[in-house]
């Protein structure tokens, strides 16, 4: 069984349904409410179980009613728990997500506990990422919280995955130890430091230069319904998209980054996990909410089968 330990953000979603997105000032009447489980960790590690990886969840949540439901959720996907930690002072974070008609979403997040995951929680863990074959991070808790952690897993030879998102500059320190970037494009600009104007009149080839240059190894950049670029040293794959119908995207990318750490884990090649994790996406952005969505291995693979 492929193993995966995920550090990253824990939350709760309120989402609901809207004809569009609300403008500043407009008061837009939705429909469909729901609650669930979120956070973009939170959500690569229920991804990850689905599709049949052990999984560890390294996070940190309030000593609410919110965290409790958390953490039983997550024992109820199998995952492992045991270094999940309580905040006695911060509550757990929350998301209020509004999902236009279009399946287009807007997303507003009080972080709480998650801001108070420190690097000391990550060497309690240490065991764990050292089991591991791959290790998998965002940038919903602190960057130095994100680099403690590739610095260990880097220490026991454990491949580092980064979703380098909510988009922000990185120092070279941590690029350095990723293994596979997998930001989208206005995530690769901020990296990069150009406009996102700048990054969409790139090609492929170009893409690929300007996320290699930021000094990892490989990378995989998210392109939506375009599907994904694979860039490493040997040059740049595109991997199309997908075609499904859309209806919400918020968890999208999170299935995609939870589909290429575990088949990354089972030992395929980047290109192929990439279209492992584009079938991911595509079946989450099926589905409304973000735990929700998430497939199964068996989903996925009866997906892959009929295309």
């Amino acid at each position: 069984m492929p193993r995966v330990v995920v550090v990253g953000s824990a939350n709760v979603d309120f989402v609901v349904q809207t004809p569009h997105i609300p403008r500043p000032g407009e008061t837009v009447l939705g429909q469909r409410f729901v609650m669930a489980m979120g956070g973009k960790g939170a959500n690569q590690a229920v991804g990850a179980a689905r599709l049949g990886a052990d999984v560890v969840f390294v996070a940190r949540v309030g000593r609410d009613i919110f965290g409790d439901q958390c953490i039983e959720a997550y024992q109820a996907e199998g995952i492992g728990t045991e270094y999940i930690t309580r905040d006695d002072q911060e509550a757990t974070g929350v998301a209020l997500i509004a999902v236009a008609a279009d399946g287009e979403n807007s997303i507003t997040v009080a972080s709480g506990a998650n801001m108070h995951l420190l690097p000391e929680h990550i060497t309690a863990a240490e065991e764990a990422i050292a089991r591991a074959d791959v290790l998998v991070m965002q940038l919903e808790v602190p960057v130095e919280t994100v680099l403690a952690a590739a610095r260990i897993a880097r220490e026991h030879d454990v491949r580092v995955v980064l979703n380098p998102a909510p988009a922000r500059a990185l120092p070279g320190d941590l690029l350095r130890l990723v293994d596979v970037l997998t930001p989208n494009r206005i995530e690769l600009a901020q990296l990069a430091g150009l406009s996102e104007g700048q990054v969409r009149q790139l090609s492929e080839e170009q893409l690929g230069q300007v996320l290699l240059g930021l000094g990892v190894k490989q990378g995989v950049i998210t392109l939506g319904a375009q599907g994904a670029l694979v860039a490493d040293s040997a040059g740049v794959v595109h991997v199309p998209a997908f075609p499904v119908t859309v209806q919400d995207t918020t968890a999208a990318g999170d299935a995609f980054n939870a589909g290429l750490a575990v088949a990354l884990a089972r030992g395929r090649a980047l290109v192929g996990a990439a279209r492992f994790a584009s079938a991911c996406g595509a079946l989450a952005a099926t589905k409304m909410g973000a735990q929700p969505s998430l497939p199964t291995e068996i989903a996925v693979e009866a997906f892959l089968a009929g295309q």
